[in-house]
């Protein structure tokens, strides 16, 4: 299985990115699919995570600025934030977890993971 995340870079407060991760080796639709990050000197923690595209989680801090979607044909995630903070700052990655157990906000709880991409919000 591999998790392939793209999409991370310098951005400006108040500006948007697109996160993508790629998926092979899994039957993508099979799993639910989540984004983590984090930032140096703190543990990681969930952002947003989708099941069927009408089950999806976020966290507090990214609600109203952060959109994940999934494209099964594709094998694909993303996760558009908008509205960017210099907070969003951190490592970006992207997880997998068997959908017939649920969505989960619980970084033990997925078994795949990618290698992470960076996203740096200036201000």
């Amino acid at each position: 299985v591999q998790l392939v995340e793209s999409g991370g870079g310098l951005a400006q407060a108040g500006g948007s990115l697109r996160l993508s991760c790629a998926a092979s080796g899994l039957t993508f639709g099979s799993y639910a699919m989540g984004w983590f990050r984090q930032a140096p000197g703190k543990e990681r923690e969930f952002v947003a995570c989708i099941g069927r595209p009408d089950t999806i989680l976020y966290t507090d801090s990214v609600k109203g600025r952060a959109t994940i979607s999934r494209d099964n044909a594709k094998n694909t995630v993303y996760l558009q934030m908008a509205s960017l903070k210099p907070e969003d700052t951190a490592v970006y990655y992207c997880a997998a977890r068997i959908r017939a157990y649920g969505l989960s906000m619980e970084v033990g709880e997925y078994e795949y993971w990618g290698q992470g991409t960076q996203v740096f919000v200036s201000s």
